[in-house]
């Protein structure tokens, strides 16, 4: 199984929905929240390449994007794979 972090806030629809469509797979992910913890924040801005909006997902420490990407991986067939179950 592969090892799958996302960096999330608590209020963001984005976050809830890549935290749904995982669940939905029975893939298990750690959740790193980072409102108000800027050290977290420039944690996933430093590995996303940059990027400052969220969720910021990785599997296997390779970032996938946000979740209009892990959808899109989904939807291809190739999310699966990528996290173990296929």
């Amino acid at each position: 199984m592969a090892t799958i972090e996302i960096y999330s806030t608590l209020s963001c629809p984005y976050c809830v929905g890549a935290k749904d469509l995982l669940t939905q797979k029975g893939v298990s992910f750690s959740e790193i929240r980072i409102e108000g913890n800027p050290e977290k924040m420039a944690e996933a801005k430093k590995r996303s390449g940059g990027r400052m909006t969220v969720p910021q997902i990785f599997i296997d420490n390779v970032h996938v994007g946000g979740y209009d990407e892990l959808k899109a991986l989904d939807n291809a067939g190739k999310l699966d794979s990528m996290i173990g179950i296929a």
